[in-house]
C-alpha cells in the first residue's frame, strides 16, 4: 500500500510538472504557486514521511519537533526564493559582491535550518526499527528526490523567465 502511494505521488509530480511545462508558451507567464499551494505541498511531504514511518506510540513523542523543523526549513526556503525573485525583478545593475554576500547569508540560513532538522531527526531515527529505516531510505532516495528535482527545475524555469524579461 505504502509503495503504491509513493509511486503514485512520484508519477503525479513528474507528469504534473511536464504537463504544466508543455501547456505554456513563450508569451504566457506560468502560474506561480501561492503560499497556500506551497503549504499544501509541505503538508503532503510531511504526511508521506509520517505514513511511511508508521510511528509507534513511543515514537510519536519525537514527531512534533521534527515536523516543526521540516516546516521551518520549508518556510525559510520559500522566503529565500521569494526574496530572490523580487530582487531579480527590481535590480537592473547587479553588484557581484552584493550577490555573493547574499548567497553567503542564504547558505548560513540553510545551514542553521538543516542543523535544526538533523537535531530533530536524531532521537526519532535512533528509535526506528530496521523496517522503518528501510522505508525512510526508500522514501528519501526515490520519492523525495523526484520532488526536489521538480522544484529545482521549476526554480531554473523562473530564473530563465526573469532573464528573458530583462533582455
Amino acid at each position: 500500500m505504502l509503495k503504491r502511494v509513493a509511486i503514485m505521488l512520484a508519477a503525479l509530480l513528474v507528469t504534473g510538472t511536464s504537463l504544466a511545462y508543455a501547456q505554456t508558451t513563450e508569451h504566457q507567464e506560468r502560474p506561480r504557486l501561492s503560499q497556500a499551494d506551497l503549504k499544501a505541498l509541505t503538508d503532503a511531504r510531511i504526511g508521506v514521511v509520517k505514513a511511511a514511518l508508521q510511528l509507534t506510540p513511543d515514537q510519536e513523542k519525537y514527531w512534533p519537533a521534527l515536523e516543526a523543523a521540516i516546516r521551518a526549513r520549508s518556510a525559510g526556503r520559500q522566503q529565500r526564493l521569494a526574496a530572490l525573485t523580487e530582487r531579480m525583478r527590481q535590480q537592473h545593475d547587479v553588484d557581484p559582491i552584493d550577490v555573493l554576500r547574499e548567497r553567503a547569508d542564504n547558505m548560513a540560513q540553510r545551514s542553521a535550518e538543516l542543523k535544526k532538522l538533523v537535531d530533530a531527526w536524531q532521537p526519532l531515527w535512533q528509535s526506528l526499527s530496521p523496517d522503518q529505516k528501510r522505508r525512510m531510505g526508500f522514501l528519501a532516495v526515490r520519492v523525495l528526490h523526484v520532488m526536489r528535482n521538480a522544484a529545482q527545475v521549476r526554480h531554473m524555469e523562473i530564473e530563465e523567465e526573469d532573464e528573458e524579461h530583462e533582455e
